[in-house]
């Protein structure tokens, strides 16, 4: 029987466009299913989104459409998404609206139902519920897990920071409070099934804090988007259950139209974002005990991108990245090497233009990509484009130590063997930072070696032809090596190089465990040869991608006014039958508040750097400040800030200034123009408008 391997990413909750969370999740199980295919796992991969609840249900509403056409249009964008950055290694885009899942869902919660808790109580009990919900979390709130604010009747969710929906209704219940002892016995008897150690933890003291019954079902007369419930039409399955359930369901498990339960279920890795590991492993494992059904073999919670700064990515800041930019200035395969090389799995990692792009540039366009460009290059100038004979003769060896090459190739093979045997080590434990770590390390030594012997001086030596031929020869096997080893990492890529060496065999079958040195043969005519990895021009991209950002935010909808979102001001000034224009007087406030661009274009906006700023005695709510705006000499300005920034902390940070401003006094001294700061009211905590990027002093918005 082949070795069997199953990877799954979360089903991405239905209700938003893709993001660079589901980007990253599915490119690194991508990654893992193309390691273990071609290491000769019979491999399933699994990836889809989940479909039901009230805040697809609200949100179809909202954008006119039904539950059905919603998510429809969203499962088709994640598609489209994927199969930009080349994500079509799945075996299966899941979708829980599919008809098999519901029918493998009921039989689920039918077994569930007909089984007993270990306390030897029935698993699935009708009670009623009287909570705070979530509809982005899918989740019921305990009064730990939200926020009540001053002058709100409803709580806000700590981690959406929306209000919660108050349910009194009518519920199922799981009994997940009779699986504590089970769960923990489970759990702290195998180290392995939840990783990383840290995550582990947590899972563990959550369970020892006691465990309450779990809500598995809603009324349908409140959320009818969803699986109904075995004989009760009154009521559908809560989210959870019908949403983990498809990491069975896909495989066959309770459908007569899906196969694969039996073969693949054994070997399961669920990777999943560490928002969401507790209902992956409390929820998930206790269904799974509940049903008599093995436990996954592991689920690993990754860590969280960053913004540069370590600030979590939102619309709120502003900070979110942008897939198409990726699209756009980006190879997949620089994209795929910086996720990998960046975040250590299982740890948050930072996110920014800039970063991916000096990565790119040092490891791949000077690293990987100026290897295999000057190998080439010297082959094809010094050899007529084949690759020698590497070996070297006795009569040569002198030559060869003279040129600080080792006449016996042995070190490097073991060196190879070495490095091959820890890449694949440290991958198989999902540590893959360090993995390719390993990897640029030989890089590193084979530069070394070429820069220490100076092919271009070996060729002018005849003694030293041999060992001109060595260096190439390594060189190029070396990089043989390397295509192996990194295709699951950057296919399309080693690819290149792969055929550039002049070989063909498809490389996502070579077992990198068998790679063996010297299989390369001597004479081996090279392909064309072209640069893999050309080198970003930094200052170009990012000057794209901020006029990008601007573009965009032009585009963006008509912001709401006296309360009017535009949508509704579309509806409102528009007759629907006519077409003629109502609501006139709402019309004619948002014409007298617009501005002609003529009068935009008077408020001169320059980036400036606060060289000084300190209290002005005597005035509670004034600083002073001296700001870089690139001329002759810094500016004063005066600024109510007092009372909401410590002076000291804000010398170097990098602020917009309206800098034609008429100057006028204060406190007898002159402000010479004005920092921009954003509040909604008049005594909220001004915030200074500042940037992400780094920008030159002096520069001017436009």
């Amino acid at each position: 029987m082949s070795k069997t391997f199953y990877i799954t990413t979360p089903i991405y909750y239905a209700n938003s466009l893709p993001h660079l969370g589901h980007l990253y999740t599915t490119t690194v199980a991508d990654i893992i299913a193309k390691h273990k295919r071609q290491r000769g796992f019979d491999t399933f991969f699994l990836t889809g989104t989940d479909e039901h609840g009230v805040n697809i249900q609200r949100v179809a509403q909202k954008e006119n459409k039904s539950p059905r056409e919603y998510v429809d249009f969203i499962s088709g964008e994640m598609k489209k998404k994927f199969a930009d950055f080349g994500l079509t290694g799945y075996d299966i885009f899941m979708r829980t609206t599919e008809k098999f899942h519901y029918e493998a869902v009921q039989n689920l919660w039918q077994k569930i139902a007909s089984s007993k808790t270990p306390k030897g109580n029935e698993t699935i009990y009708k009670g009623f519920y009287e909570a705070w919900f979530c509809p982005n979390c899918a989740e019921f709130k305990t009064e730990s897990e939200y926020q009540l604010r001053d002058g709100e009747d409803a709580p806000r969710c700590l981690i959406h920071e929306r209000t919660l929906d108050k349910v009194s209704e009518e519920s199922y219940f799981f009994r997940l409070s009779d699986y504590n002892e089970t769960l923990l016995e489970t759990i702290e008897s195998n180290p392995n099934l939840i990783r990383p150690e840290a995550r582990r933890n947590e899972v563990i003291s959550f369970v020892k804090s006691g465990l309450q019954d779990l809500s598995i079902s809603r009324e349908k007369k409140s959320v009818s988007w969803g699986v109904p419930v075995p004989n009760d039409e009154n009521h559908v399955m809560y989210v959870w259950l019908d949403a983990l359930s498809n990491y069975i369901t896909a495989i066959g498990y309770g459908n007569s139209e899906k196969s694969g339960f039996e073969k693949y279920w054994q070997n399961a890795t669920h990777l999943v974002g560490k928002d969401i590991l507790r209902q992956h492993t409390v929820y998930w494992f206790s269904f799974l005990l509940a049903a008599e059904i093995d436990l996954p073999k592991q689920v690993f919670a990754h860590g969280m991108w960053l913004d540069a700064q370590g600030r979590k990515m939102g619309k709120t800041l502003g900070n979110a990245v942008k897939l198409d930019v990726l699209h756009k200035h980006f190879s997949t395969d620089a994209l795929r090497y910086f996720l990998m090389r960046d975040m250590v799995f299982g740890q948050d990692g930072k996110f920014g233009y800039e970063n991916l792009i000096d990565r790119a540039n040092a490891d791949l366009a000077s690293g990987l990509g100026n290897l295999s460009s000057r190998t080439f290059s010297m082959i094809e100038k010094y050899r007529e484009g084949k690759v020698p004979s590497g070996k070297i003769q006795e009569q040569n060896y002198l030559f060869a130590k003279r040129a600080g090459i080792n006449a016996d190739e042995q070190d490097l093979v073991s060196f190879l063997e070495h490095a091959r045997d820890e890449f694949l080590r440290r991958f198989d434990n999902f540590e893959f930072s360090q993995a390719l770590e390993i990897i640029w390390a030989v890089i590193a030594r084979i530069d070394k070696m070429i820069s220490d012997s100076k092919p271009w001086e070996l060729f002018k030596d005849a003694n030293q032809a041999q060992t001109l031929n060595a260096v190439l020869y390594r060189t190029t096997e070396t990089l043989r090596w390397l295509c192996v080893l990194l295709y699951p990492v950057m296919p399309e890529a080693v690819r290149e190089i792969y055929a550039q060496i002049g070989l063909n065999e498809d490389i996502s079958k070579i077992n990198p465990e068998n790679l063996t040195w010297g299989e390369l043969e001597a004479e081996t005519r090279i392909g064309e040869t072209k640069a893999v990895f050309p080198r970003i021009d930094k200052n170009k991209v990012m000057q794209e991608i901020s006029e990008s950002k601007v573009v965009s935010n032009e585009q963006s909808e008509l912001p709401e006014v006296a309360g009017i979102s535009s949508k509704e001001f579309d509806n409102k000034t528009k007759d629907s039958n006519t077409g003629k224009s109502v609501a006139k007087d709402e019309q004619q406030i948002i014409e007298e508040n617009f501005i002609g661009i003529d009068d935009f274009l008077k408020v001169e906006l320059r980036v400036g750097e606060i060289k000084i700023a300190e209290r002005i005695p005597k005035a509670d709510k004034l600083l002073r400040f001296e700001i870089d705006l690139g001329e002759e000499k810094p500016r004063q300005i005066l600024a109510g800030l007092a009372e909401y920034y410590e002076p000291e902390k804000l010398v170097g940070r990098k602020v917009i200034v309206v800098a034609n401003l008429k100057p006028r006094k204060m406190r007898g001294l002159e402000s010479q123009g004005m920092i921009c700061a954003a509040s909604l009211e008049e005594d909220d905590t001004p915030a200074i408008a500042t940037f992400l990027e780094d920008v030159k002093i002096g520069a001017r918005l436009k």
